[in-house]
């Protein structure tokens, strides 16, 4: 579908990157957005799109994001998140617990719910905001878990309230996706093996499998599709 704009959050690596990527061959004019200039450039640059230093956690940064833009968007992939901040070292147990899930929240929720509105009287009819959860909502979450809960039941109530200007809003809950920084230095091989032993396919999913997902749900198929949560997961998790 040439010429659609579209704006992805934590487009720099990992799923936003290959999210990014699979728009822009597909024909649209993509911008990207992450937290670091010297992040953000240099993959926008590799991309051949458009980037944006942009920290989706800040109002004033959200809001002079949204000025950049200009024009109409047709398509929002809602892609920044991540685990928790570690506390510092010494951090008293009640502070360090509080911080961590203030991160979760601040990082996989504010993120969405604040770029979402910012930029929502520029969304296009027969446009879509498409938001990265996780199976974590389901299951062995923590406060990260909780975080993309409570990004799906927002989702709901974001598709009720702009199903009237034809745009429809969907959660992508994606399973144990290799290849991204996610973990940091916290996978092992054990864990690994677990987590895809855990899937029916055997296998763990990759950021394009993510990205092929998002790329239907924005388009003409997925019209009727909204205020949903679609696991892609490998079947780690089902729902019957």
């Amino acid at each position: 579908m040439m010429g659609r704009t579209v704006l992805v959050t934590g487009g720099s690596s990992g799923i936003g990157r290959a999210v990014a990527a699979r728009f822009a061959a597909d024909g649209a004019d993509v911008v990207i957005t992450g937290r670091r200039v010297d992040t953000v450039a240099p993959a926008a640059e590799a991309l051949g799109v458009r980037g944006l230093a942009c920290d989706a956690t800040s109002p004033g940064q959200v809001a002079a994001l949204a000025g950049e833009l200009g024009g109409s968007l047709d398509v929002l992939v809602n892609a920044a998140g991540g685990l928790p901040a570690a506390p510092a070292a010494g951090t008293p147990p009640l502070e360090a617990l509080a911080q961590e899930w203030l991160s979760s929240v601040s990082g996989n929720v504010l993120t969405a719910v604040l770029t979402t509105t910012a930029v929502r009287d520029r969304l296009a009819p027969g446009g879509a905001v498409i938001s990265v959860g996780s199976i974590g909502a389901e299951r062995r979450g923590g406060s990260y878990g909780a975080a993309k809960a409570a990004l799906a039941a927002w989702n709901v109530s974001l598709a009720a309230a702009l199903g009237p200007q034809d745009v429809t809003c969907n959660v992508i809950s994606s399973g144990y996706v290799a290849g991204t920084g996610f973990f940091g230095d916290g996978m092992t091989e054990e864990r690994h093996r677990a987590l895809v032993e855990e899937t029916l396919l055997k296998r763990p999913g990759t950021p394009d499998d993510i990205a092929q997902t998002i790329l239907f749900l924005a388009s003409p198929g997925a019209r009727h599709i909204t205020g949903q949560t679609i696991h892609v997961n490998g079947g780690a998790f089902t729902t019957r």
